[in-house]
């Protein structure tokens, strides 16, 4: 069905298809390309809202001063109540997407989330489990440190998109911007959000796991001995030597000579964000450890996973908040 409105610009009314004024002001609608409609929407759009800049300012006031009560309320939870302040914020993190990708028909996002909260769940519920099987923990770190490495590698890749578009070298293969634009920043978000997710249930598990297996208390005494040919991470028997090269994987020894699987002191320093000894707590020497620089736990990196939980988790609760505070005020 073709459709037809007006909008007033530059003085001059064009109807939208609500009244009846001279055919010769009407445009179809069926004929505009994309962006002609988009410029026909937002030509309407500024002569729906024209005369009402004080509703606006008074509007965007109220975002202000929700923007910054909400973020006064929010720091002052995550210093006195942590562990709630990051159960939840885990939780939104988990929902919030579902909501709008679901609401949004983006089909591989929901595949994609699908497929890492059946896996993520089912770990997370062995991880939980008392007693803690001997197995579990390798399970936990190995699933996690995956995550990690590809949700990196991904998030490198969309960065490097992004760039390239930047530059043009998309044009030399033939490639639209806005095409290659929409995959790198789609590569980016799906590299930075499954990352922090996947950190945050990881750092959960690794914070159940510790206690459960019982090596140290809360008071940080150990309450179990640890024989010198078991890693204090998994329970299992250590089978390579520190000094040999092991096919699957190395042993490592800290600073205070307690000896870990590779997989094992890499998942609980790199996944479980974890820099001490899972034994005794002693500070972990990770320049010794990790002589890969991009496997070293990096203060910028951790602030933009802050953000990117910030903008995920709550920045949709802080604008249903303030589109809520409109509706009241009867503003539009």
């Amino acid at each position: 069905m073709a459709g037809v409105f007006e909008v007033e610009v530059d003085g001059i009314e064009h109807d939208h298809g609500l009244g009846h004024h001279d055919e010769r002001n009407q445009v179809d609608l069926t004929h505009l390309s994309p962006e002609e409609k988009w410029r026909l929407e937002h030509a309407r759009m500024h002569a729906k809202h024209k005369g009402h800049e004080a509703m606006h300012a008074e509007m965007v006031l109220i975002l202000i001063v929700t923007l910054v009560i909400a973020q006064l309320v929010l720091v002052q939870w995550k210093q006195r109540h942590p562990k709630s302040y990051n159960l939840v914020t885990l939780f939104q993190m988990w929902v919030v997407p579902l909501y709008f990708t679901t609401k949004l028909h983006w089909w591989r996002f929901l595949v994609t989330w699908f497929i890492f909260s059946v896996v993520t769940a089912y770990v997370t519920y062995r991880a939980t489990r008392k007693p803690l099987e001997c197995t579990t923990p390798r399970l936990v770190y190995k699933w996690f440190l995956l995550l990690y490495k590809i949700s990196y590698a991904t998030g490198i890749v969309g960065y490097s998109v992004v760039m390239f578009t930047l530059f043009g070298i998309n044009l030399i293969f033939r490639i639209k911007p806005e095409d290659a634009m929409d995959f790198g920043v789609s590569l980016l978000f799906y590299g930075l959000y499954y990352g922090v997710l996947g950190r945050d249930f990881a750092e959960m598990c690794a914070d159940v796991m510790a206690s459960t297996v019982g090596y140290y208390s809360a008071s940080g005494m150990p309450t179990k001995h640890l024989s010198d040919s078991i890693c204090a991470v998994c329970g299992q028997p250590i089978l390579v030597d520190v000094s040999e090269e092991g096919i699957i994987e190395n042993t490592y020894r800290l600073s205070c000579n307690h000896v870990f699987h590779e997989f094992c002191i890499r998942g609980w320093c790199i996944v479980g964000k974890k820099q001490t000894c899972p034994y005794c707590k002693e500070k972990v020497d990770l320049k010794r450890m990790f002589s890969n620089p991009w496997e070293k736990p990096h203060v910028m990196y951790g602030q933009l996973l802050d953000w990117l939980r910030y903008l995920v988790a709550w920045q949709p609760v802080i604008i249903g908040l303030v589109q809520g505070i409109n509706y009241i005020l009867g503003l539009e």
